[in-house]
């Protein structure tokens, strides 16, 4: 899939974690799992501010959602995610939310319709638990 880039200061902090100190694999094994994002056979490795995944991903929505949650964690700039997926389906386009962004102006910007907001919303769950709590320099799904 590649390697994907981050904002280092932003994204959520792990627990007992501080901005100076990387997160371990097994801390970010834990994030995937908050998420409901299946860790188990992920090899998880963690060179300074860079994460590398490797494994098997159901698809490649599963894939993305999998380092956008490792990627969206306080201290880490870029994800390689070298997931191989069993099902191929078209890959999502990114976005890195800024200041004063919301869902429905990120929709009116990719699709033209800020109505679409609720996809944007569904293709980033379960690390999105409302469609209002966003922050900026967190990388969003933005399906077809």
């Amino acid at each position: 899939m590649g390697l994907f880039s981050f904002i280092k200061e932003a994204g959520a902090k792990l627990f007992g974690g501080s901005e100076a100190q990387a997160a371990s694999a097994d801390d970010l094994k834990k994030e995937l799992e908050k998420h409901q994002l299946n860790a188990e056979g992920l090899d998880i490795s963690v060179d300074g501010d860079k994460v590398t995944v490797k494994g098997q991903a159901a698809n490649s929505e599963i894939s993305e959602k999998i380092a956008i949650a490792l990627g969206n964690t306080l201290g880490v700039a870029t994800v390689d995610n070298q997931l191989q997926v069993a099902q191929a389906t078209p890959e999502s386009r990114f976005y890195t939310v800024v200041k004063g962004d919301t869902l429905s102006k990120i929709s009116k910007e990719m699709y033209g319709d800020p109505n679409k907001y609720q996809k944007i919303f569904e293709a980033n769950k379960p690390m999105l638990t409302h469609p209002d709590k966003i922050y900026p320099g967190q990388v969003l799904r933005i399906p077809e």
